[in-house]
């Protein structure tokens, strides 16, 4: 066979604010791999179908001298994040071509794992495809971003009937996830997101009890309506966490699980009320879902329940799906300007 087409979404150079399409972020087509001849080390070759978008993916756009909990993304090489494949050549007794795979893989059309890397992919077993969701379904509410909805809300808000809990984000991958669990256990949820249409999916939709614009409303004069917060998952930080620490409860628990709105800003002001955290005994935590990978405790009680809730119809989700990994970049800069309504993914190829 002869090589075949290899487009990618590379990393051109590191961004000072908001990363732009074609001066950052490119989108390349003239790769190529000769799935005949490829050296794979003992590991795999998949074609990928579907790969997530994910803020944390920004804190990655960085030099190489920057330390973080992830590595940052090496200049002139695919993007990398969660996706779904499908093994089109093994040297791993593990897989059999035709499975489908999770985990880890390149922003392009043909990933090469070497044997340590495919020995960290998980095969989606039969009984899970035959839930009937879609692929984009376990990079996103199956995948990464419910697991850190679950492992957040139950493991660190460690939630009770009839507590208040507010929400950031909450039309995002994990917002959404996180609203649906709360309510699942009696809890009153507010919610906060950038549009009207938003908003009124939150209430309609997923029935919390109260969302708001947090662009056209004041955030304060809007958790003042309600008791205090016993729980606050912040997937957004800035003005709003303010906002929490001043309407929490004593002894209330905060969730830290991503500050979007301090990524791209190069001169953003601290947090000036944090003596909240003393005075009312408050909990903050933060969390890096990926340290949860290989819990196979925390694994197996994730991928018993929540796959079947969404098959089930128990969890709602909201998806926004870009079709081509050309048009990638674009999609991925939206995520940081809140263009995406649900969780982003790409779709590269039909299965």
């Amino acid at each position: 066979m002869a090589p075949i087409q290899n487009s990618a979404v590379v990393f051109a150079e590191i961004p000072s604010g908001y990363p732009e399409v074609g001066k950052h972020i490119k989108y390349v087509k003239d790769r190529t791999i000769d799935l005949d001849t490829v050296d794979i080390q003992g590991g795999i070759v998949t074609k990928n179908l579907v790969i997530s978008i994910d803020p944390y993916m920004r804190g990655r756009m960085r030099s190489a001298e920057k330390k973080s909990y992830s590595a940052p993304f090496e200049l002139n090489q695919p993007l990398a994040n969660f996706f779904v494949g499908k093994v089109v050549k093994t040297d791993n007794s593990k897989f059999n071509i035709g499975q489908y795979v999770y985990g880890f893989g390149n922003y392009e059309e043909y990933t090469i794992h070497i044997k340590a890397q495919a020995d960290l992919l998980r095969i989606l077993r039969d009984e899970e495809l035959q839930l009937g969701l879609s692929l984009t379904t376990w990079v996103g509410a199956a995948g990464m971003p419910g697991q850190t909805a679950y492992h957040g809300f139950y493991h660190i808000g460690e939630p009770k009937k009839d507590e208040t809990i507010f929400i950031t984000g909450a039309s995002g991958a994990v917002g959404q996830i996180v609203g649906q669990l709360a309510k699942r256990e009696g809890l009153k949820v507010i919610g906060s997101a950038g549009s009207d249409d938003k908003v009124k999916w939150l209430q309609t939709e997923l029935n919390f009890d109260h969302a708001f614009n947090y662009k056209t409303s004041d955030v304060k004069a809007e958790l003042a309506k309600f008791d205090p917060l016993n729980i606050y998952f912040d997937n957004v930080g800035g003005d709003q966490l303010e906002a929490a620490l001043d309407a929490a409860a004593n002894y209330a628990r905060f969730i830290e699980c991503g500050m979007i709105s301090q990524y791209n800003q190069a001169d953003s002001h601290g947090i000036r009320n944090l003596m909240n955290i003393v005075g009312k005994r408050l909990k903050l935590q933060g969390f890096i879902i990926l340290d949860k990978a290989r819990d196979a405790s925390f694994q197996q009680e994730f991928y018993s329940k929540v796959p079947k809730w969404i098959a089930n119809g128990e969890l709602k989700i909201k998806e926004d799906v870009t079709k081509g990994l050309e048009k990638a970049p674009e999609a991925l800069v939206g995520i940081f300007q809140g263009k995406n309504f649900g969780k982003a993914v790409i779709q590269i190829a039909d299965d």
